[in-house]
């Protein structure tokens, strides 16, 4: 078997309606700043179940406006997971806050209870401030007992969803609870970059459930201008920056794309999962890939696997046309993190899953033929 064409590990899915919503709005009086946008924010927050939305215009944004509205000062302490982009931990340096990593599972690549947990533990209370997890490719953390640990050591929540929407895990009561629900993380973050499951170019959503965090993201995205609760008021063209906010907003062009491409998510998901069933059917037994909770529901931005010569497969799989990823370098060994110095810290089992991991093709589009024609190549190459 062969393709004609290269096989990326993840693509965008542009149809008729997107480019028809896309012209509508480019056609209209707003690029920006008009009614698309709040239009995609009550979608956005009505699909993942949470009671407000906030548009950026990227997830890097939305983490930097979530620690922001958190609060968050210069030397805070947060935790999160070095298999992650680097925007994750980036975020707290934005506001010379301090990065401290807890290793994942090795079997799921998330953040780990037991390892943060006792990182928390090793330490006086109120030595941390927060934690990001990580919803990695598209498997959701159990943000329930995330939740009772934060609320034990008076921890805030900011789950990093940028690769789950349309993902849940099942609680304690056997209730699924969707990514960005906010019903576990005070702030969750979701990306459109065109790889991920809503492509809007580039483009991103916060969701929360508390008012208060809601009303100061909306004032950070817009330079912190806003025409309520003035001091004075010259006329109807006044306005006052009551803080200092940044340029973050997404444009009406984005949100229309965005808007139409919400509506396919859930058939998108789907149609992740009957690729990921695919392969696991043919690797079982073979091939490591990522571990799945029974009731939980994986979004599948990523399939990975762990294999012995990661990168011999990696360089075979380019050779065939396949053009595979490593997710992710882990955060602490990039060279930025590593003058800070993390030499002490227990993170193997990121650096273990590092030396193996590989991202074959995953997204809605993918063909039997081509899925097929990965499969066959990436067990030749294990044989």
């Amino acid at each position: 078997m062969s393709v004609n064409k290269n096989i990326p590990y993840g693509r965008q899915a542009i149809d008729k309606t997107d480019i028809e919503s896309v012209i509508d709005t480019l056609t209209s009086n707003f690029l920006t700043q008009g009614p698309k946008v709040a239009e995609f924010e009550e979608k956005f927050s009505k699909y993942v179940g949470s009671k407000y939305a906030v548009a950026v215009s990227n997830a890097t944004a939305g983490l930097h406006l979530a620690v922001l509205a958190m609060n968050l000062k210069p030397g805070d302490r947060v935790i999160t997971t070095p298999i992650t982009f680097a925007a994750t931990a980036n975020c707290v340096r934005y506001v010379k806050g301090e990065v401290w990593f807890a290793d994942i599972n090795p079997d799921t690549y998330l953040i780990s209870y037991e390892k943060t947990k006792e990182l928390i533990e090793s330490k006086p209370k109120g030595f941390f401030k927060g934690i990001i997890p990580v919803d990695f490719a598209g498997l959701p953390v159990n943000l329930e007992k995330f939740k009772e640990l934060a609320k034990e050591h008076d921890l805030w929540i900011i789950e990093d969803a940028c690769h789950a929407p349309g993902a849940y895990f099942t609680d304690s009561n056997g209730e699924k609870q969707h990514c960005g629900n906010g019903n576990y993380a005070d702030v969750s973050v979701f990306s459109f970059h065109p790889v991920k499951h809503i492509a809007c170019g580039e483009g991103g959503m916060l969701t929360t459930n508390n008012e208060e965090l809601y009303k100061k993201m909306m004032s950070l995205r817009t330079h912190g201008i806003s025409k309520e609760n003035m001091l004075e008021n010259h006329g109807g063209w006044y306005y006052e920056m009551q803080e200092l906010g940044y340029n973050y907003r997404l444009t009406d062009i984005q949100s229309a794309l965005g808007i139409t491409q919400l509506e396919k998510n859930n058939l998108g998901v789907l149609k992740r999962n009957e690729i990921a069933k695919k392969y696991k059917a043919a690797f079982k037994g073979k091939i490591k890939y990522q571990s799945l909770s029974k009731g939980d529901l994986n979004a599948h931005h990523l399939f990975v696997i762990e294999v012995e010569n990661r990168k011999g497969l990696y360089d075979f799989l380019i050779k065939n046309k396949i053009f595979a990823q490593i997710h992710y370098i882990p955060v602490h060994t990039l060279p930025y993190y590593k003058r800070i110095g993390y030499e002490n810290a227990d993170l193997n089992n990121a650096l273990r899953y590092y030396g193996s991991c590989i991202s074959l093709p995953m997204y809605p589009s993918l063909k039997d033929s081509e899925q097929d024609f990965v499969i066959e190549k990436t067990l030749e190459f294990n044989e």
